[in-house]
């Protein structure tokens, strides 16, 4: 059995869940005096990673069934009984806290709600698609008392353009809580922090009345439905096990509450695995197999290369990086990627981020109780209630609201149909001279397009090469086409004969962009088809001959303590830009 090491992006308390229990036998008395640490344990099903921990006498936090496995509260002496088991996984859920990166150089309080018109929402909504029919499901920090509706964010969020109800359940996946229409309100489930219900409103928010708005909704999709799946506490943190246990949720009460068409990961954490191994890479993946498009963050770790985080490192998954414009929406030319989107390869040569969108200075609902507004009172609105926030996790929430678009302008699409609409309409960042000013590694296929992406007619042009019923089983893994230039340093990307290709875009040598005068060109630019979504098989020996993958070592070390320097999950703070 291998022993791995998840590097916990948060920290938080670990809830029994009832189903698991009662799915349990007695286990033997505890001593008071054994220490725990919490562990994933995964077997060859759910019935065998469940039977191995009771057996050894652990406590069982979560089931896990969408991993085979649960969480689990272990003595180091049942630790070393289930790591004699060599037909059990054993991840040390180990914790650390949520990084921060000190504010600085903005504009102020001035909300400027440029996402909506730069995406092309409003264009859709003068004709009817503004995601009437579609469930996104948001696994975050919660949302506030919809229940109670008291203020304009819990408002926004409970009802929709028409003022009705549109959050049929929300589910507490750190203590195992759900509410819906026959479990009543519990408090657990609302979010004290402040970025779920940030998030949430920049995907859905039916917020008209602020001056700012003019009268359009604040939300991309105001009209979609909301599941709300709280995996991180009070404060902003959570662990390995409260999000794979929300996204366990998700995917079996998928079809319970209408049909969950979207789920939106605005959260992080640094690779310490190749994607397969990664729980949360294992449980989205189940997510994209059985019909559900997943929308990630990129992180907020950029500029440099190889810094996408777990989930948004998953090759199926649409991973979102954030661009900017700069404070001045009618002018272009300083638009640009933030400085803070995390950019690609991963680890496996994969191109990501997939696409870019607004994620810069971002106007979202927040209670001034919630304790992001408590300790940046200087970025809550002087006119209204908005908070403004950056960061990748915004730019997801804008995509999911995109998707939301598309799938009510067309509900037959598969996640892969999804992602090949999406990334084949986007508009690409150039400078002056017409050429890339940022490569597929840090725009990927560029700006997202909610208007052309509801239009296309693009198919097969995503995930390409890639065969996820295969890479779940384990039968068979993927690699990307990216390469780096052991000599220079220079990422590259190979075609499908193994050459290199030459064309503008696909070559970085690690400099970053930066007001040089940009243009969105609505052109296609990428003139080699859709190569970076493409995959290629693990062990054909074609792709791994130029040993920079994985030059760290492999991360995901024997040692049962997660390293300091651990990433937060939740979005750290970033320059507002």
């Amino acid at each position: 059995m291998t022993i791995r090491n998840i590097a916990m992006t948060v920290i938080g308390v670990l809830a029994l869940d009832a189903q698991a229990l009662a799915a349990s036998p007695s286990r033997p008395a505890q001593s008071a005096n054994a220490a725990q640490a919490g562990y994933i344990v995964e077997g060859a099903n759910f019935a065998a990673a469940l039977r191995a921990v009771t057996h050894a006498g652990g406590q069982v936090t979560h089931g896990l069934p969408i991993i085979n496995g649960v969480s689990a509260l272990l003595t180091s002496t049942q630790a070393e009984a289930l790591r004699k088991d060599k037909t059990l996984e054993l991840f040390a859920d180990a914790p650390v806290r949520t990084q921060s990166v000190i504010f600085g150089g903005n504009n102020g309080t001035v909300p400027d709600i440029y996402q909506r018109a730069m995406v092309g929402a409003d264009a859709l909504a003068s004709q009817g698609i503004n995601g009437t029919g579609i469930v996104v499901a948001v696994l975050d920090g919660g949302i506030p008392n919809v229940a109670a509706g008291a203020d304009e964010a819990a408002k926004a969020l409970a009802l929709d353009l028409n003022g009705a109800a549109r959050v049929p359940a929300q589910y507490d996946a750190i203590n195992g809580v759900v509410v819906d229409s026959t479990h009543p309100y519990v408090s657990s489930v609302a979010d004290n922090y402040g970025h779920g219900t940030h998030v949430a409103s920049i995907i859905l928010s039916s917020n008209t009345v602020d001056p700012v708005l003019n009268g359009q909704p604040q939300g991309i999709a105001p009209m979609a439905k909301l599941i709300s799946v709280k995996a991180f506490d009070n404060t902003g943190t959570g662990s390995y096990a409260s999000v794979v246990n929300g996204l366990n949720w998700i995917l079996a009460n998928r079809s319970s509450y209408g049909n969950i068409r979207v789920v939106n990961l605005s959260f992080g954490a640094k690779p310490q695995s190749f994607y397969w191994n990664d729980p949360i890479d294992q449980a989205v993946m189940k997510l994209w197999q059985a019909g559900i498009v997943v929308v990630a963050s990129a992180g907020n770790f950029g500029p440099k290369p190889q810094t996408i985080a777990v989930p948004g490192n998953n090759p199926y998954v649409i991973t979102v990086g954030a661009m900017t414009d700069n404070f001045t929406p009618t002018n272009f030319a300083d638009d640009g990627v933030a400085s803070f989107s995390a950019a690609g390869p991963t680890y496996e040569g994969f191109i990501k981020p997939d696409v870019v969108a607004p994620g810069g200075h971002l106007a979202g609902e927040m209670q001034a109780q919630q304790l992001l507004a408590v300790l940046h009172t200087q970025f809550l609105s002087n006119t209204d209630d908005m908070f403004i926030m950056s960061g990748t996790s915004q730019a997801a929430a804008v995509t999911s609201g995109v998707v939301a678009l598309m799938l009510q302008a067309n509900p037959t699409l598969t996640p892969d149909q999804v992602k090949c609409r999406l990334t084949a309409s986007t508009a690409s960042l150039v400078g002056a001279n017409g050429k890339a000013t940022y490569t597929v590694f840090q725009q990927g296929a560029g700006l997202v397009n909610a208007y052309n992406a509801v239009y296309s007619q693009a198919a097969n042009c995503a995930n390409q090469g890639l065969n996820i019923t295969k890479d779940i089983a384990g039968t068979q893994h993927f690699g990307g086409p990216a390469h780096q230039n052991t000599t220079t340093g220079a990422y590259y990307v190979l075609d499908g004969n193994g050459n290199t290709i030459g064309a503008d875009g696909y070559l970085w040598n690690q400099q970053y962009a930066k007001n040089q005068g940009y243009l969105w060109n609505n052109g296609y630019l990428w003139n080699n088809g859709y190569l970076w979504n493409n995959g290629y098989l693990w062990n054909n020996g074609y792709l791994w001959n130029n040993g920079y993958l994985w030059n760290n070592g492999y991360l995901w070390n024997q040692s049962t303590v997660a390293p300091a320097s651990s990433p937060a999950a939740t979005e750290s703070w970033n320059t507002q830009e």
